[in-house]
């Protein structure tokens, strides 16, 4: 497919929209791009509705059933991201050899860099859960549990997928009060990923921290694992890189332990301990009479290096009014 051609903006509006969407260093949100193919059954559809929910603003659903084949031919998937500025994307379809079929993955540089086909077996959506919902706009608290996740680089980069397509940008600080969604991914020995999603419930414990109570609200899947298209690890590298301004300057003499610790060695110079001031207390400070033999003390000093600079000095000039008679004597009249 032909390159897109991109007019020159005519208005401000435009204008602000492609300056939006050139490179930045610190890079939007990223959105995500939900879309259903030819044929789609009711749980895909409920389920790329709920998605759509969660990922609220950050979202772009089209209404419309796309002849799409993601992994036989990205193409229009990729020309649709482009044109919806959306770096990731979820597709549903349904079919007789994979029925309740769900596609994620991520864009990098207008082209798919991840992909996982993924096949919901047991799907409950939010409205089967009578339960209180979050509020809008909510950034999730993501957990996940299993020790397969890190078995293999497939597993690891579908957990990196998943991290990429729920997270909602950095945050500096936690607010107790916000923390309200639990988004859970559980990977079973049977390489079933299970998607729960929590609400949190502050309860009073009697204490200045309060007890936490986890009340599912949906949506739950079941996940099984179909196929699987990621990059290479030169692109994912690459993908990957930050550019040098945001990279924390290294300092000397500075670590950080496996529990976060800062640590750091100070060196510090040679100290008088004599100049110290340690009296603070009123009750600590010198007395008049401490204070007057202090002065005192200082005085002899001063007065007894000042004599031994006058001996030096006189001891200096006999020599030297010694040494003249004898050069005078050697010399003799002249004649």
């Amino acid at each position: 497919m032909a390159s897109m051609r991109i007019k020159k903006p005519t208005t401000r509006r435009g204008k602000r929209a492609l300056e939006d969407r050139e490179p930045k260093t610190i890079e939007n949100t990223k959105k995500t791009l939900l879309m259903e193919g030819r044929k789609c059954s009711n749980e895909i559809r409920q389920a790329l509705k709920d998605m759509n929910l969660l990922k609220k603003p950050n979202s772009r659903m089209m209404r419309r059933n796309n002849d799409v084949t993601p992994f036989e031919d990205a193409t229009p998937l990729e020309h649709l991201a482009k044109i919806n500025d959306c770096h990731l994307f979820l597709f549903g379809s349904s079919s007789k050899k994979r029925p309740n079929n769900l596609v994620m993955g991520r864009i990098y540089e207008e082209q798919v860099l991840d992909m996982v086909e993924l096949g919901i077996d047991n799907y409950k959506a939010l409205a089967d859960f009578k339960t209180e919902k979050i509020s809008q706009f909510t950034k999730p608290v993501i957990v996940f549990n299993g020790y397969k996740w890190k078995l293999t680089e497939e597993l690891r980069r579908i957990k990196s997928l998943l991290l990429d397509m729920f997270r909602v940008g950095e945050v500096e600080s936690i607010r107790l009060q916000g923390l309200e969604h639990v988004l859970s991914f559980t990977l079973t020995d049977d390489l079933t990923i299970l998607v729960r999603s929590y609400r949190i419930m502050l309860k009073k414990s009697g204490q200045r921290t309060p007890r936490i109570e986890l009340v599912e609200m949906g949506p739950s899947l079941d996940l099984s694992i179909r196929r699987t298209k990621i990059a290479s690890d030169d692109l994912y590298k690459t993908a990957m890189k930050q550019p040098a301004i945001l990279k924390a300057a290294k300092r000397k003499n500075v670590s950080r332990d496996e529990l976060g610790n800062v640590h750091g060695r100070v060196h510090v110079g040679k100290q008088d301990i004599n100049a110290l001031q340690t009296r603070k207390m009123k009750g600590l400070r010198k007395t008049a009479d401490e204070k007057r033999a202090e002065k005192l003390s200082k005085q002899k000093r001063n007065s007894r290096g000042a004599g031994d600079e006058s001996m030096q000095d006189d001891d200096g000039d006999n020599t030297y009014g010694e040494d003249n008679d004898r050069m005078d004597a050697d010399s003799g009249p002249d004649e």
